[in-house]
């Protein structure tokens, strides 16, 4: 997910914690077991993403596909993390210091939010199509969500409205406010979301705000029960939308294998996917990749009506599901060309959706058909190269095109 929703999540599970606690009498005191508890619930919910300066260390795109979302993103490594976060805290902030010394609760509060902190941080990574793999080293697999878009309004609508209504100024509560639900106005007029999105994210902002402005954490409460409900709505449209693609995929590849079927959500709208297939046929030495759009309700939302930049085709037919793209390839060949290339090989390490065209592979999960992205890999160009190093021994998405299992 991006950052300002693991910021949002960091700051609501840090203010429950803090309310949790028993009530602090002193007011100086209160308040910094409050801030400390924001600080660390903030940052844990970010530090993971500390890999970006891991990134130098293999050429582009290999650095930022094979060390982002890496160690940092396993339960393993969780630990020095959290180590470090403490460690930070109790060595720059004085205020922290004494509380951590002198307040067994509070320190029993502020491990605890440091720890689940970096736990959410993996959870909110592994629901959309980018995937992670958290129980390295002893399972390297990636772990894919396919259920939320990767910068979802949802979250930071409801819980930014919730926050925002915590802050003690007035004026600084209603700027935040207003800047939260300026971003999906801002987000539908530029195309990225559709107008009943925006109805639904407002009405959503309403519901946090009356809440919140009854006291307590209610609105926070309020704001986290909608974004579960959310991702639980989320999970049922995305086996809904498995069964319809598969449907399809039968129709016009008879026979095939379906080795993997990703999908990706549109933002703040359940009834859009874009999705992809990737099949094989053994006896034929051979496998395809396939993209295409897909709604669950075309009475309501044909695949014409998904917002274009995320997938959707204007002027396209009044229908449920509309493929976009294939791309047929050898088995032999990428067999080879995984074991003629090591940087084709590393790069297969990230890959789950493999384009391999004039000389680049590009993981088409995040772009159109015929376009580059973070993932391209120039790798006729970088055959003569020296072999990309340290490469972290990730499980191969597509393995099971390279062994045939």
């Amino acid at each position: 997910m991006d950052n300002l929703t693991h910021s949002l999540v960091g700051l609501a599970l840090g203010e429950l914690a803090d309310r949790a606690l028993p009530f602090q009498p002193d007011p100086h005191q209160a308040r910094t077991r409050r801030r400390v508890l924001l600080a660390t619930g903030a940052l844990a919910s970010n530090f993971p993403d500390l890999d970006l300066v891991l990134t130098p260390l293999l050429a582009p795109p290999l650095g930022y596909l094979l060390h982002h979302r890496g160690h940092t993103h396993t339960l393993l490594y969780a630990l020095p993390q959290i180590a470090l976060l403490l460690g930070l805290l109790w060595l720059l902030w004085p205020g922290a210091r004494r509380l951590l010394r002198d307040d067994r609760t509070a320190r029993r509060a502020v491990l605890a939010t440091a720890a689940l902190g970096m736990v959410l941080h993996l959870s909110l990574d592994f629901l959309n199509v980018y995937g992670v793999h958290p129980f390295h080293p002893l399972d390297s697999r990636w772990l894919y969500g396919d259920m939320v878009f990767i910068i979802e309004p949802v979250f930071w609508t409801a819980l930014g409205i919730a926050l925002a209504l915590l802050a003690p100024n007035r004026l600084l509560r209603w700027l935040f406010a207003a800047l939260i639900l300026a971003a999906p106005v801002a987000f539908t007029y530029l195309g990225f979301l559709q107008w009943g999105s925006l109805a639904g994210l407002l009405l959503l902002a309403g519901v946090v705000g009356f809440m919140a402005r009854r006291g307590g954490a209610r609105g926070v409460v309020t704001a986290l029960v909608a974004c579960l409900g959310f991702i639980a709505v989320q999970g049922v449209a995305g086996q809904l939308a498995r069964e319809q693609i598969r449907a399809a995929l039968a129709q016009v590849d008879p026979g095939s294998r379906v080795l993997d079927l990703p999908l990706s959500a549109f933002p703040s709208n359940p009834l859009c996917w874009s999705f992809a297939t990737i099949t094989d046929h053994g006896g034929a030495g051979s496998y395809a990749v396939r993209l295409g759009v897909l709604s669950l309700a075309p009475g309501i939302t044909s695949v014409a009506a998904c917002p274009a930049r995320f997938g959707g085709e204007p002027g396209a037919p009044a229908e449920a599901l509309s493929w976009k793209y294939r791309e047929h390839g050898s088995l032999a060949g990428l067999r080879a060309l995984q074991q003629d290339n090591c940087h084709f090989d590393g790069w297969l390490r990230f890959a789950r959706v493999p384009s391999l065209v004039d000389g680049k592979a590009t993981d088409i999960r995040f772009s159109a058909p015929g376009e580059e992205n973070f993932s391209t890999l120039p790798y006729d160009e970088m055959a003569g190269q020296p072999c990309p190093a340290p490469v972290p021994q990730w499980e191969r998405p597509r393995q099971d095109l390279l062994d045939g299992r």
